[in-house]
């Protein structure tokens, strides 16, 4: 009895498919440089939304960058790309619950900065 309770408690993590990972979506605090105001297209492979500048918007975890499509109220455009970098739950998860195996399907074990400021060009007077 004593070696069939050893094995399950040996095999029982392994059943386990969970993530210790964040939510599926975390705010960003997006600025132009210059301080004006505008709008974005904001797009990864998994969202496109429009958000209003300056904003916070909630940004789906990906693993490719989040793409910046935006325009001032004056009408100055300006794109940006920001990278994700791997969050360091992720060794965790893979050594403790499932080899990180649900963290790289959902990409909620990647990380985007809490803040990003947008380059602009200056108004020509």
């Amino acid at each position: 009895m004593k070696k069939i309770l050893a094995v399950s408690l040996l095999v029982f993590p392994l059943y386990g498919c969970a993530s210790i990972t964040n939510d599926a979506f975390v705010p960003m605090a997006i600025s132009f440089s210059d301080g004006s105001s505008g709008t974005c297209k904001l797009s990864n492979k998994r969202m496109l939304i429009e958000a209003d500048i300056p904003s916070a918007p909630l940004i789906r975890r990906s693993d490719d960058n989040l793409n910046m499509d935006c325009t001032t109220e004056d009408g100055r455009s300006a794109i940006a790309s920001v990278p994700s970098t791997m969050g360091g739950k992720i060794v965790a998860s893979a050594v403790f619950l499932d080899f990180g195996i649900t963290d790289a399907i959902t990409d909620k074990h990647r990380e985007y900065p809490a803040s990003y400021v947008i380059p602009i060009k200056k108004k020509s007077d």
